[in-house]
């Protein structure tokens, strides 16, 4: 467990040439404050659509996706689930739907999610359970988005870099029109945030999430 954490705090430094380690103890401290807030303040809400996707749907409340954290170390990051239990099978057994997805990691009208799954990624509210990520210390409030494993050859040689921080909530591809963003689009604003990180861009773009989730653009 020591080796371990070393090793994380020499990616986050190396990531982050810019910045000292007080800055990054502040980016650390406000995911820590931000994340148990925002847990007892919306505890009644992660309850309440905890129940709707149960009631309305066969299978669990939440939804474990195997991504890629920091360093590359895998972990499993939470969700309200939006899709059917059966979704996986599906995809497998449509073709073309396959294809479409692994086109751009994700499909328009999709037929796999509900009718709650769809009201709750319209509003990112599937996302809520991912503040249990950030107390765990595998994602921050802020930073580039998680990914699966499947996609990291498509960084090609900036994959390290973008392994050298943690996967965040919200970031500069939540706040530039989500789906609306071509996938190369998505690499380069990932790419851009780690180069241009400070806790000032960080609380900007926690500004600028409301905004951009209550408009929906780009949400299906």
């Amino acid at each position: 467990m020591e080796h371990s954490e070393q090793s994380t705090g020499l990616a986050i430094a190396g990531a982050f040439s810019q910045a000292n380690r007080r800055a990054l103890r502040w980016k650390r401290a406000i995911d820590l404050a931000g994340a148990a807030i925002l847990i007892v303040l919306l505890s009644p809400l992660l309850c309440l659509i905890a129940l709707l996707v149960r009631v309305t749907s066969p299978g669990a409340a939440i939804y474990r996706r195997r991504v890629l954290g920091l360093g590359g170390a895998e972990f499993d990051a939470y969700k309200f689930r939006t899709m059917r239990r059966d979704a996986d099978r599906l995809l497998e057994h449509e073709s073309e739907l396959s294809r479409r997805y692994r086109e751009n990691m994700k499909l328009r009208s999709d037929p796999r999610v509900t009718a709650v799954g769809r009201f709750l990624r319209r509003l990112s509210l599937d996302e809520l359970p991912q503040l249990f990520n950030v107390l765990r210390g595998e994602m921050s409030l802020v930073g580039p988005r998680m990914i699966v494993p499947e996609e990291g050859a498509r960084y090609g040689n900036a994959l390290a870099r973008r392994l050298s921080v943690r996967p965040g909530i919200t970031g500069l591809w939540q706040v530039s029109g989500r789906q609306e963003v071509d996938y190369n689009t998505r690499i380069a604003l990932d790419l851009e945030y780690i180069d241009r990180w400070s806790i000032q861009l960080d609380l900007q773009i926690l500004l600028r999430t409301i905004p951009a989730v209550l408009s929906m653009r780009g949400a299906y």
